[in-house]
């Protein structure tokens, strides 16, 4: 199929039957690795890479991989800017012809998110791209940014939010956090309920990585239409590829590459099963 947009893909879901994966890359393997997963189960995907990433892995470079391999897959791929923060960077994603970019202003007040959040959808919608937001804090850290502690999304708040900025989607902090779990997460899907009953734009779930089946089916059937999956990719890849070296302790560098590619489609195929994408095109 192709490059497509992500109101495209969210806006397929039907009721809350089964949501969109979002998967984090950072380098070439690992988007053949995800494309690989996505065609081997015939459903739609989307593929993205977070700010706070680009030291290691270059938007100028690894952002042009990203649209080719999506132009050239047999199933409809959206590419996609995570956690957005500056101008400058949301910009240049969408300028390389990534089909949408996430501002995240969830660290300032709410009447300034709606400010910043509005300025990047008008100049999305230039590009025809779609944006996404965040409001409430999502726990953890993404890449090099601050950690910071969660901050429950208001219903009130939320509503405004969705209403004023007329994003594509929104991000929502339920409980969850980025990166590895130091506690188990506790889920204010009750919550969640509450937003998805007065909010018209698809929900997203940050903070994927370690929550439980029965977690991801909750969520999904309480409103959740996209959920993002970084940590958890980056722990498959460095297991696959530390087995690659402790099997053959010779292994040259196509070894750990193709390991790369293998580590991120199995951790994908994974998620994908679970989210209910299996066989959706």
């Amino acid at each position: 199929m192709a490059l497509v947009k992500m109101s495209e893909l969210l806006h397929s879901v039907y009721g809350n039957s089964y949501a969109i994966g979002s998967f984090n890359v950072s380098n070439m393997e690992m988007a053949m690795g995800a494309i690989k997963a996505a065609e081997e189960l015939k459903a739609p995907i989307m593929i993205q890479i977070a700010e706070g990433r680009l030291k290691y892995s270059p938007l100028e470079l690894l952002g042009p991989v990203m649209v080719a391999a999506a132009k050239l897959s047999t199933v409809p791929i959206a590419v996609h800017l995570d956690h957005g923060g500056s101008m400058r960077v949301i910009k240049l994603a969408l300028d390389l012809g990534f089909t949408s970019v996430m501002f995240d202003g969830s660290k300032y007040p709410l009447g300034e998110n709606i400010d910043r959040t509005k300025e990047i959808k008008a100049l999305a919608d230039k590009y025809g791209a779609d944006v996404e937001g965040e409001i409430g804090k999502v726990g953890g850290a993404e890449g090099d940014y601050k950690e910071v502690d969660i901050a429950i999304t208001s219903v009130a708040e939320a509503r405004r939010f969705s209403e004023e900025t007329k994003v594509d989607a929104m991000a929502v902090a339920i409980g969850t956090a980025h990166g590895n779990y130091k506690v188990e997460p506790k889920l204010r899907v009750d919550r969640l309920k509450e937003i998805a009953a007065v909010v018209k734009c698809p929900l997203v779930l940050h903070g994927g990585t370690g929550l439980s089946e029965e977690d991801f089916h909750n969520c999904i059937h309480n409103g959740i239409k996209k959920i993002n999956i970084a940590t958890a990719s980056y722990d498959s890849v460095a297991k696959y590829v530390k087995k690659a070296i402790k099997e053959k302790p010779n292994a040259n560098y196509f070894d750990i590459s193709d390991a790369a590619v293998q580590g991120t489609q199995a951790n994908i195929m994974k998620h994908m099963k679970i989210f209910g994408l299996e066989n959706r095109i």
